[in-house]
């Protein structure tokens, strides 16, 4: 049991981190797909993951388009800040992927357009807020999905 973690160009490393720790937490694979804005050398990255980062099972990618040509015909859920259904609305699946964008502006303009009958947010109840923690995002996602599977 476990999700697939897609983080597209991740800026963060603090996030990546927390991510990677929360993969294999719930035994899911983290998937990244370059161009990273820090080295996986970065100090916060390894703080973030402590020493659980070796035992992950996180998968890289060159770009965009190596990721979904490898992967073109799985079920994926795009999580986004402008999509109109909302997280508990659809019925996650063991294995699944779960696609997050980058921190500052989220997922490509052209991947969620064409992917918008896929795509779910996390409801925000303050409108002084534009978004979620990218690695508290993934969290209250994997939970969730957790919860409907078993």
């Amino acid at each position: 049991m476990g999700f697939n973690i897609v983080l597209i160009e991740p800026e963060i490393p603090n996030n990546t981190g927390n991510i990677g720790r929360l993969a294999l937490g719930t035994g899911s694979t983290l998937h990244l797909v370059k161009p990273f804005g820090f080295e996986l050398t970065d100090k916060r990255l390894k703080r973030a993951g402590l020493d659980y980062w070796q035992h992950l099972n996180v998968i890289m990618y060159k770009n965009v388009d190596a990721f979904f040509k490898e992967h073109q015909n799985k079920k994926m859920i795009f999580f986004s800040a402008a999509a109109t259904k909302n997280h508990w609305e659809i019925d996650f699946e063991d294995e699944m992927f779960l696609v997050f964008g980058k921190e500052s502006v989220g997922l490509p303009k052209s991947l969620l357009k064409n992917n918008m009958e896929n795509a779910v947010k996390i409801p925000l109840y303050s409108e002084h807020i534009r978004s979620l923690n990218l690695a508290n995002a993934v969290a209250i996602s994997i939970y969730e999905g957790l919860r409907q599977i078993q």
